[in-house]
């Protein structure tokens, strides 16, 4: 059986109307369309599974390598609680434009609808542009019958709360939060492994065929928290050569890590599979004797049964870590 060692995976790229063309500029992901709006940098979704891009694994998918290495890739107690199914999904998103505000259902709704795991997730923001703005939930503590009404007048952003974000900011979103991305704003998504989203107001746009897109508000009722929320963006230390905690949840937790000098990991009590991605700076996964570079806007799956890595930065560096909890 191969060693295992550091994967890279081919993002799997898809144009959006509301795309643009920052991952390009950032990161270097390739389109010629101009409409780029989101990298899934690292997935399991059925129909978008990722595939290996280095190194003797090449070519495999995500799938392939679950189904022969199992818990040495994802943990045992990973794959214990899912089978082949890799439990999250990684990706990079650009909103050129406002995304169409929307909510997920969480694990028992989309079970019992739509054969599906529910959809919690958070964002890590990139950049943002000076009015770059995130919804996140209701200004005030609101009921069925009021949130009906203005989404009848066409006025639900009204009831919600709009928020400016920056560079670094960091927002969990649980399944029935409302919320949206704004334009101008490009972030990272971590996610359970799901891509069910039920849009509730899309801004009356048109696709290419001058359709507006199907809104899901029956769906979408009994899923809506309604409650108020209050101080969205998770609060963390931002000092460097040193890990910060930015969600820890029953799905995954998140780490952030800024270094400009070695930084040592050792994942033996971990019991899962690790994920890296880069957003800032560039360095190198030192593993059983082998090395791996890693650049600005690319992922890692780092298996469950490398227990220690020394990560060796060529500039200062800025790194999301994420196993499941």
């Amino acid at each position: 059986m191969s060693t295992l060692y550091p994967l890279k995976f081919t993002p799997i790229l898809k144009d959006k109307i509301w795309g643009g063309s920052k991952l390009n500029k950032l990161f270097n992901k390739p389109s010629d369309t101009g409409k780029l709006g989101e990298s899934w940098e690292l997935s399991g979704y059925n129909g978008d599974i990722s595939v290996v891009n280095k190194g003797n694994l090449a070519g495999k998918s995500l799938n392939d390598l679950i189904e022969k290495y199992k818990g040495d890739l994802v943990g045992n107690q990973v794959y214990e609680r899912f089978g082949q199914t890799f439990p999250l999904l990684f990706k990079l998103i650009d909103a050129n434009d406002n995304l169409s505000i929307q909510v997920h259902p969480g694990d028992e709704v989309a079970m019992e609808r739509h054969n599906s795991f529910g959809k919690t997730e958070m964002w890590y923001v990139i950049d943002a542009e000076p009015e770059g703005e995130l919804v996140i939930g209701f200004k005030k503590d609101c009921t069925k019958e009021a949130y009906l009404k203005a989404l009848g007048e066409g006025n639900l952003e009204s009831l919600l709360q709009s928020i400016k974000v920056t560079k670094g900011d960091v927002l969990f979103i649980p399944a029935g939060l409302v919320h949206a991305i704004g334009k101008g704003v490009v972030l990272a998504e971590i996610q359970q492994t799901s891509d069910l989203t039920y849009r509730i107001y899309d801004y009356k746009r048109v696709d290419e065929n001058g359709k507006e897109r199907d809104l899901h508000t029956q769906e979408a009722l009994d899923v809506i928290d309604f409650s108020a929320s209050s101080d969205p963006k998770t609060v963390y230390t931002r000092n460097i050569n040193e890990l910060a905690t930015l969600v820890s949840c029953e799905y995954f937790t998140t780490n952030i890590i800024r270094f400009n000098e070695q930084f040592n990991r050792f994942y033996g009590k971990v019991d899962s599979f690790v994920v890296y991605m880069c957003m800032e700076g560039g360095f190198d996964i030192i593993s059983n004797g082998s090395k791996t570079s890693v650049t600005k806007g690319e992922t890692v799956l780092i298996p469950a049964n490398i227990h220690e890595v020394e990560l060796r930065p060529q500039e200062e560096v800025t790194l999301l870590e994420v196993y499941v909890s």
